[in-house]
């Protein structure tokens, strides 16, 4: 089809009542589709369904050196789950502490304790006039919830399909004390699926921060999220990479099962260097005697061991790549050669990064609300929800059935075409 942008102003016309046309005839239909949130589905959840049997009242829940996982104690996490987590994350499982369900609650409580009793010696950022956040953009909304939460200033960086401009980040943590950390998804990126490449892992690891209490945040939530089998992007392992740079309390690296099993009951982790580890829990110990053991056992028991995690994921992959396809060539097939428009092909992680036309993205996903799809809001992969070009939309194709999906994906084009038909005619 002829490119929008070489459309005249006749041409553009008689397109718009086209497509009005076919949004009415959407809005008949009574949609009630959810593409907001990237949750896995039941057909995911189902896969986990037989860890409830890993465990039952006549089960040993001793672990191999005795420890009654029933009981208080083990602060750290079992021994047997630090091997499986570390594995998973490609870490020694004496540089892994293993925490409760939810990853996104060990970033919050990171920062909160960094407020309240500083890093490592350093000073509580409380007693700071300014603490300041770099964040890659477009990114996690929930991580910029977090900074935005302490009243952190956060400072958008570009991401490229190499990761964050490194130039950028170089220069601003090195003159600027007041920047105490960045957020990193490196694999798979939330939105894009970007993954980060060599250079760009080395850069980090190099980082001379002027903060001596500087951290990278890195959130290595689809470390192991690959759709394809023939074709995973590959990512340095930044722990090993700082320790090399003479930098090994440089990171704390964060990961969990929360999309591998089920999402409310999972294990989340952290990784970091023997320093970290001791100043975390010398402050840990006073917020908990220990996690939950039995659902640690309960996992180890389900996968055995990485080799069980990573079939596991297979069966994943296989509920995940056809909707992932379905929702590209309905995009390539709507929306190719328009000139209006990009999007990401990812090799794994959860989201499509979609790019409009400047301007256009909350109008794009108002439209689609009213006609019965709900999206992520526009505007929420930037710090404070504002996007200057109001252009970019994160497509969650996991939880809707193929079917729903697939009407959902055609909607959406029908509302990208329009409100950009309507754009530049009016322009």
């Amino acid at each position: 089809m002829k490119s929008y942008l070489e459309m005249s102003k006749e041409e553009l016309a008689e397109e718009i009542e086209a497509l009005r046309a076919e949004y009415r005839r959407y809005q008949g239909l009574e949609l009630e589709l959810d593409m907001s949130r990237g949750k896995p589905c039941r057909d995911q959840l189902d896969l986990s369904m037989g860890m409830m049997d890993a465990l039952n009242s006549n089960a040993d829940l001793s672990c191999e050196d005795g420890t009654d996982c029933r009981n208080y104690g083990v602060l750290e996490g079992i021994h047997e789950a630090k091997v499986l987590i570390g594995d998973m994350m490609e870490n020694n499982p004496d540089n892994i502490l293993i925490y409760g369900n939810s990853s996104l609650n060990v970033m919050y409580d990171q920062i909160a304790r960094s407020f309240s009793h500083g890093v490592m010696g350093n000073t509580p950022w409380y007693k700071l006039d300014k603490v300041k956040w770099l964040c890659p953009v477009p990114g996690y909304d929930r991580h910029f919830g977090i900074t935005e939460y302490f009243n952190i200033e956060m400072i958008p960086v570009p991401m490229t399909p190499n990761g964050p401009d490194m130039d950028m980040v170089e220069k601003l943590v090195s003159e600027d004390k007041a920047i105490k950390g960045i957020w990193c998804v490196p694999k798979y990126s939330n939105p894009q699926g970007y993954s980060y490449n060599d250079e760009t892992v080395r850069r980090f690891a190099r980082l001379k921060p002027a903060a001596r209490d500087f951290r990278i945040y890195w959130d290595n939530a689809y470390g192991v999220h690959h759709l394809y089998d023939d074709h995973q992007d590959y990512l340095i392992e930044i722990l090993a990479e700082c320790k090399r740079a003479g930098n090994p309390d440089l990171v704390y690296k964060f990961s969990s099962t929360s999309k591998i099993t089920f999402p409310g009951s999972g294990i989340a982790a952290i990784a970091s260097s023997a320093n970290n580890l001791e100043d975390i829990k010398a402050q840990l110990k006073n917020q908990t005697i220990g996690h939950d053991k039995v659902n640690q056992l309960r996992h180890v028991r389900f996968f055995k061991d990485i080799h069980g995690m990573t079939e596991h994921m297979r069966k994943h992959a296989a509920v995940l790549r056809p909707k992932f396809e379905t929702v590209e060539n309905i995009f390539e097939e709507n929306l190719g050669g328009l000139g209006i428009a990009e999007w990401t092909k990812p090799n794994g992680g959860y989201f499509i990064s979609f790019d409009g036309m400047e301007g256009t993205a909350r109008l794009i996903v108002d439209r689609a609300m009213k006609a019965g799809v709900k999206l992520t809001p526009a505007g929420s992969t930037w710090p404070y929800h504002k996007d200057p070009h109001d252009s970019n939309i994160r497509i969650a194709p996991t939880y809707p059935t193929l079917e729903d999906l697939s009407t959902a994906a055609k909607l959406f084009t029908v509302c990208v075409k329009l409100v950009s038909a309507e754009k530049l005619y009016k322009d």
